[in-house]
């Protein structure tokens, strides 16, 4: 718990040690990032400032995101619950995100929509 405090204040980011983080991640510019106790984060992620990988609501069990493998999460964003954030997605800066996003697909904005599927742009659907 020291060493957590320390790293809280000399780098400005709280990651929480029972968080399940593989090797290979990337954050960029770390101030500002908070994940969870719950969370989990795949290799390969790119991680940039100010992100926050919370829970929605008091409870027990797994109330954190579930972050796959080469997943760009853009600055400021929020992932908020125990939602699924499948390999490859892209998470556009300042968004909210509160459900589950698909393999390969990109969403922005608050609440955060589906804007392109694969190499395919989308109008739509809340996310």
């Amino acid at each position: 718990m020291f060493l957590r405090g320390i790293v809280r204040i000399r780098y400005s980011m709280d990651i929480h040690p029972a968080a399940e983080i593989e090797g290979g991640i990337f954050i960029d510019h770390g101030m500002g990032v908070v994940i969870g106790e719950t969370a989990s984060i795949g290799s390969g992620t790119l991680i940039y400032h100010g992100v926050t990988l919370g829970s929605a609501i008091v409870m027990k069990g797994k109330r954190h995101p579930t972050v796959g493998r080469n997943v760009f999460i853009g600055a400021n964003s929020t992932i908020l619950g125990p939602i699924k954030i499948c390999d490859g997605a892209k998470i556009g800066a300042n968004a909210v995100v509160l459900k589950d996003v698909p393999c390969a697909c990109t969403v922005a904005g608050n609440p955060a929509k589906i804007v392109k599927i694969g190499n395919f742009k989308k109008e739509g659907d809340a996310v």
